[in-house]
């Protein structure tokens, strides 16, 4: 463990102490230039200076808001990026709010923060809705959280160059490095569409598929329960688009913690889309049941799984990136359904979780992951358009668990990567010949294929030689853009502005380093 003192001085001094992991990557100092003229007849004009940013003043004081308590006017924090001032969120927000983007003013959760109340398993309708304006940054510390309950709905929708920032209180300190994650708690939101690991361990199978018509989960690692799940698969739990959630996964109790974003029974009338997740010390997402779709989502420096599905999620991922940093994190992607591991939940359990990704690009970097892709627990897979890159020839591209996986398995077709020794893998049942077997059933899989990445995450010539599927075959929510893996040719054309830059992936952001603050 390594301490880092860092002075910032903006009228005032902050002098903290931050613990930084083995992982972490310190950009080196820098010195002038050295340059050499020849001699002139005339003296060299004096460069014009660059122009420095304009550092950020605070705010006079917090705007009104309807609900009970109001905003608290907590004072001023200050940062490299400036002097803002902080309002506290409400415990809960018990009536329709807005937070207005307002220059120099963040908004600070603390402790849990809740999204109305919940509303039941079989309520109907939207009690309170909680509106969160383009370029908003709100912080956080330790076990803080952010929960939109069960049959409450969130309007969070920044914009293309003004994204919604969610992040940790040392990120505006400026004390969080490429390295840092654990800051904070992370954003839930909760709904009212079926899951299958009912907490009263009754479970509905298809022998039986009412044995529990109130089937619904509890959040994990919550001192308040906190139920998800209901029968409305269309539920909304509102919209989330182009939104970062920085630095999270705070161990709320042992061995639960929460991710960027969790989801709970969510159903597929929420809307997310254009979601950046930076260094989630446990999952980089993660989808408890429900009916998830997500289209633009970038997943980059996850400690734990960049993808994690479970409970009996419905979902379809559209136009992905996954990135790990080089010794932390486990599978890009780890889908699980209802098994019988002795987690209490039987392998015919209901509803079966049935995951697809169109469009993806995976880079593997983790030296202490095995595999790239693991499915296991009856879990329905289906993967297009892909491309999966190793870190080193051991590693492997798909690894499959238990023959109820492999027979629940959709297909792959347009899939690449670059396996060398053992490019799939089967488990505890499957061979590894019988999990090859279903890649080779698809169309134009090439699982030992030199690839030709560029950028880390950009085609090169063999990748947008790979001809496309059509995965409008596999779901409606898909569409057909023609190329394997997320980019085709420009990092920018689905992944802009809204995104922040870092030493893992460098997306050229004009909003600028995932260590620092946007300053509009």
């Amino acid at each position: 463990m390594k301490n880092i003192q860092r002075s910032l001085v903006l009228g005032a001094s902050i002098v903290a102490l931050a613990g930084c992991g083995a992982d972490e990557i310190v950009s080196p100092g820098t010195s002038g230039d050295i340059i050499i003229n020849n001699p002139s007849p005339t003296p060299t004009p004096t460069p014009t200076p660059t122009p420095t940013q304009s550092l950020v003043t605070p705010a006079a004081g917090c705007p009104t808001i309807a609900s009970t308590g109001g905003l608290t006017d907590a004072g001023t924090i200050e940062g490299p990026t400036g002097e803002y001032r902080v309002c506290q969120l409400p415990t809960t927000f018990n009536a329709d709010d807005t937070l207005p983007f307002i220059d120099g003013l963040l908004y600070e959760i603390s402790g849990r923060v809740n999204v109305g109340t919940d509303q039941g398993f079989s309520s109907t309708g939207s009690d309170v809705n909680l509106t969160i304006e383009p370029g908003v940054i709100l912080f956080a510390q330790a076990e803080s959280f952010f929960v939109v309950n069960r049959g409450n709905t969130i309007a969070a929708d920044g914009t293309a160059d003004r994204p919604i920032v969610w992040t940790s209180r040392d990120n505006v300190l400026g004390l969080s490095s490429d390295g840092s994650d654990a800051q904070w708690g992370g954003v839930v939101l909760l709904g009212r569409a079926p899951v299958s690991d009912c907490s009263t361990q009754v479970f509905n199978t298809a022998a039986a598929p009412n044995a529990n018509p109130q089937c619904e989960q509890q959040l994990e690692g919550t001192v308040v329960a906190t139920p998800f799940g209901g029968t409305d698969d269309a539920d909304s739990s509102g919209s989330f688009t182009f939104n970062q959630i920085r630095f999270s996964g705070f161990e709320l109790q042992q061995a639960n913690e929460l991710q960027s974003l969790t989801t709970g029974g969510t159903g597929s009338g929420t809307v997310i889309e254009n979601l950046l997740s930076f260094n989630s010390s446990d999952d980089g997402v993660e989808f408890f049941g429900g009916s998830v779709n997500v289209r633009n989502l970038a997943v980059i420096g996850a400690s734990d799984d960049s993808i994690d599905l479970d409970s009996g999620v419905q979902t379809n991922i559209e136009t992905g990136i996954a990135v790990q940093r080089t010794n932390t994190g486990d599978s890009l992607v780890e889908f699980d359904s209802p098994d019988d591991l002795g987690d209490g939940t039987p392998g015919n359990a209901l509803p079966q979780s049935r995951g697809q990704f169109n469009n993806f690009t995976f880079v593997q970097r983790s030296s202490a992951s095995g595999q790239a892709l693991r499915v296991r627990g009856g879990a329905a897979l289906g993967l297009t358009n892909s491309v999966i890159d190793l870190d080193t020839a051991a590693d492997v591209c798909i690894r499959v668990d238990e023959q109820i996986t492999l027979d629940a398995l959709i297909g792959f077709d347009s899939v690449v990567c670059d396996g060398v020794d053992r490019p799939v893998r089967g488990s505890d049942g499957p061979s590894d010949a019988q999990v090859q077997a279903v890649v080779d059933a698809g169309t134009n899989n090439d699982l030992t294929a030199t690839l030709t990445l560029t950028d880390t995450v950009v085609n090169g010539s063999f990748e947008n030689g790979v001809t496309a599927f059509d995965a409008t075959a596999r779901s409606s929510f898909f569409t057909d853009l023609g190329f394997v893996g997320a980019i085709e040719s420009a990092i920018a054309d689905d992944f802009g502005d809204w995104t922040c830059n870092s030493s893992i992936l460098d997306f050229g952001s004009a909003t600028g380093d995932c260590t620092s603050l946007p300053v509009y």
